[in-house]
């Protein structure tokens, strides 16, 4: 997984895994999603960072992992 700031771009860019993406879709204004060739989110982009209402920080991160659940 891999976290990117584009300071010059004013963009996020977050990559969940190192596979090619096949498409990408702006789900909502500034947000693109993208997708595998199976159709599986591998990215997520968040454009205007310093236009937005509420600025991301970094700071404010914060990261959670989960026990994976057993199968029963």
């Amino acid at each position: 997984m891999k976290l990117k700031i584009d300071e010059e771009a004013d963009a996020l860019h977050l990559q969940l895994v190192n596979i090619p993406v096949e498409e990408s879709e702006e789900v909502a204004p500034g947000v693109i999603i993208d997708y595998d060739a199976s159709e599986q989110v591998v990215g997520l982009e968040i454009l205007y960072l310093s236009k937005r209402e509420q600025p991301i920080n970094l700071m404010d991160f914060q990261f959670e992992t989960r026990p994976k659940k057993l199968a029963r």
